[in-house]
């Protein structure tokens, strides 16, 4: 099957060189069926020549805001909105700064800020800047914009030096844009519902019992499943509406309630349910109609308990359907997990200690452990969000798959 094939793929090449590769790869992409533009930095121009890659590209390379002849302008913007995916490649220590901070001095970069299509990058340079901190420093803000990194290889370097920083291979590049579209083909079809961030008890019109959550860890999983081909429903209770994919249906919360009923109604359509909200257990018994006022030295306020949503749809839950929880644990982390994941019925969950350095609330990045219905225990490593939920949606790709 040709992945590729109709794709429009556009390839920015930075000047380096490790510009020479990617002819090559810009012939596996066209073998493919792949559509292509190129754009060049200025100094790509020095390494390879634009009429080499125009002919294997078939179309024109661009690299200039305007043509200096015609002072004609290149629409990046254009260029951003036709693409089905972007790729850097190579991708200098230069560019990759100049994306993270927002920079805009050349034609790639003004193209890059305009592109609403998945961006890779493939890096290439001398170890020591691979390994600068400033340097990972800009890929960790990358990765938390979405761009996906393909890392580079160890071996002989333009310097004379060998070790870590050599431009993927242009067959391995091309395998990982080609997993990509796969990785996109394998939940075509099934329907996924997502509660993220927290609920919000009402006391009175003005204040409400709540939590720290924001809701960033259950927009990353659904990112993911989006990615993997998924119709997803997110159930969001009141978070930052930026944070969350315009892909899905997007059904906005407040009270614990509210979610339940949302839950309910969208359940039975759902192939997989990921419940990473963070709902509130207790809300007011009474709710003032007015602000309350301040009065004496103490004030009670009666709470009952709220609707457990995990329980209530994992006792509903059928054969073909799987249910995913969440448990933020301080103490006896397993053991409190696994018998939370018991009690209400659901196929696996998903462990945080707050005694994890890396995990909690507002952070970009998480530690879990995914407790399967074996009760085996699969820890990860610190890592960002957004690889977190890459690991949680291939752990559920892997589960149901055996329904």
């Amino acid at each position: 099957m040709k992945l590729l094939n109709n794709k429009k793929i556009l390839l920015g090449i930075c000047g380096g060189i490790a510009a020479y590769k990617v002819l090559s790869l810009i012939r596996l992409l066209k073998k493919d069926g792949a559509e292509v533009r190129v754009i060049m930095t200025p100094s790509a121009v020095e390494f390879i020549g634009k009429l080499t890659a125009a002919t294997l590209a078939d179309s024109p390379v661009y690299s200039e805001l305007a043509d200096p002849d015609s002072g004609q302008w290149t629409n990046h913007v254009e260029l951003g909105l036709w693409a089905d995916l972007f790729l850097v490649a190579p991708a200098t220590a230069s560019t990759l700064s100049k994306m993270a901070s927002g920079m805009s001095d050349n034609l790639l970069l003004t193209t890059y800020l305009s592109a609403r299509c998945p961006v890779f990058v493939a890096p290439a340079m001398d170890l020591d800047m691979w390994a600068h901190p400033a340097t990972q420093k800009n890929l960790q803000i990358l990765r938390q914009q979405n761009v996906s990194v393909l890392e580079p290889n160890e071996g002989e370097l333009a310097s004379g030096l060998s070790g870590k920083g050599r431009m993927q291979e242009p067959e391995e590049i091309f395998s990982a844009l080609s997993g990509f579209y796969s990785q996109k083909q394998i939940l075509k079809g099934k329907n996924v519902l997502i509660t993220l961030g927290p609920t919000q008890e009402a006391l009175d019109p003005v204040r409400f019992i709540s939590n720290h959550s924001t809701g960033k860890m259950g927009a990353e999983i659904a990112r993911s499943f989006l990615e993997m081909g998924a119709g997803v429903t997110i159930v969001a209770g009141p978070v930052d509406k930026n944070l969350l994919p315009s892909e899905a249906r997007i059904l906005h919360v407040k009270s614990a309630i509210d979610m339940l009923d949302a839950c309910e109604l969208n359940f039975s359509q759902s192939d997989v349910i990921v419940l990473a909200a963070a709902v509130a257990d207790y809300r007011p018994a009474q709710v003032s109609e007015q602000k309350i006022k301040k009065s004496g030295e103490h004030l009670s306020i009666e709470l009952v308990k709220n609707p457990d949503i995990a329980a209530t749809l994992g006792a509903k839950k059928r054969k073909d359907q799987f249910v995913l929880g969440f448990a933020l644990e301080t103490e006896n982390e397993l053991e409190n997990a696994h018998a939370k994941r018991i009690r209400k019925n659901l196929d696996a969950i998903v462990l945080n200690s707050l005694n994890d350095s890396g995990a909690g609330f507002a952070l970009d990045t998480n530690k879990i452990t995914l407790i399967s219905a074996d009760g085996i225990a699969h820890p990860f490593e610190t890592k960002s969000k957004k690889d977190v939920a890459h690991d949680i949606t291939r752990f559920v790709v892997q589960q149901i798959q055996n329904l």
